[in-house]
């Protein structure tokens, strides 16, 4: 049982490895005796066993840090992610067509029994009302269709954010089909709003009621370590039969508004938010 996560001595990567959910992630990685390899925009201050420098927006930069790390990839942890103050490609960019393509790059490195998590958010709460314009947005077959999609798309993708982390959700859920034949599972979470340093833009971007209507029931933000729990367990060996799933960690805000306790109304007033 000392080992009941099974991370002593695996290859990880996670990118957004520099602050937030993916810095409280890595910080756990670490402890649980995983081998961390760090992707950001932004340089790790933590003692990983390499960190590479990754522009999500640009996919020889993706290529690039894929060729770097080489080996086995038991894990791969997707937490690298814009809010929705950036420029709307940027945002698709980050947090769905670049996400992408890097996974797409590094599953070939995956043995069987590998996992991958991605970060969604309570943002891409419409993504079943979406789901033929997720379709076909996923169904693109490479970064620089995807991207073509998006741009002949405009009126959909509007700020980027709500649509990329709905894609985040369809993706996870129709690729864990095809990747378990090859023993790979792939989940997502859907965090509600949690204090990282991002959360300053969400802020300046979203209406205080709709952010304060997300965090109900439990009334408080999450921290970026409780985000990191279930991030890290759904790519344990002890999720080993969890695949396809889009896991809210939102202190009871989906049962809430599934069971009618939370008036949708309430989050009415803002664009969305993580």
């Amino acid at each position: 049982m000392s080992d009941f996560l099974g991370y002593k001595n695996k290859r990880v990567v996670i990118t957004g490895c520099f602050s937030g959910m993916g810095e409280a992630t890595a910080r756990l990685l670490l402890k649980l005796g995983a081998e961390v390899h760090g992707l950001d925009y932004k340089e790790s201050k933590l003692s990983l066993a390499s960190f590479t420098n990754v522009d999500l927006r640009e996919p020889k930069s993706i290529e690039a840090a894929v060729n770097k790390i080489g080996g086995k990839v038991h894990a791969l942890f997707n937490c690298a992610g814009l809010p929705q103050t950036f420029p709307p490609m940027e945002v698709m960019k980050v947090n769905f067509i670049g996400t992408r393509h890097l996974t797409n790059k590094l599953i070939p490195l995956m043995p069987e029994g590998g996992a991958i998590v991605s970060i969604s958010s309570n943002g891409g709460l419409g993504w079943s009302r979406r789901m033929p314009v997720l379709g076909a947005l996923v169904k693109t077959d490479s970064y620089e269709s995807a991207v073509k999609w998006c741009e002949d798309n405009k009126d959909t993708v509007r700020e980027g954010y709500a649509l990329s982390k709905e894609a985040v959700i369809f993706w996870t859920m129709a690729s864990s089909f095809s990747l378990i034949k090859r023993g790979i599972r792939i989940n997502c979470v859907t965090p509600g709003p949690t204090q990282t340093p991002m959360m300053a833009e969400f802020e300046a971007a979203t209406a205080r009621a709709t952010l304060e209507a997300a965090t109900q029931p439990i009334n408080r933000r999450s921290t970026p370590e409780e985000q990191a729990g279930p991030l890290v367990f759904l790519n344990s060996d002890a999720a080993s039969y969890i695949n396809g799933v889009s896991l809210p960690v939102d202190g009871g805000f989906m049962g809430g508004l599934a069971t009618g306790q939370i008036d949708p109304a309430s989050l009415m007033g803002g664009r969305s938010q993580s």
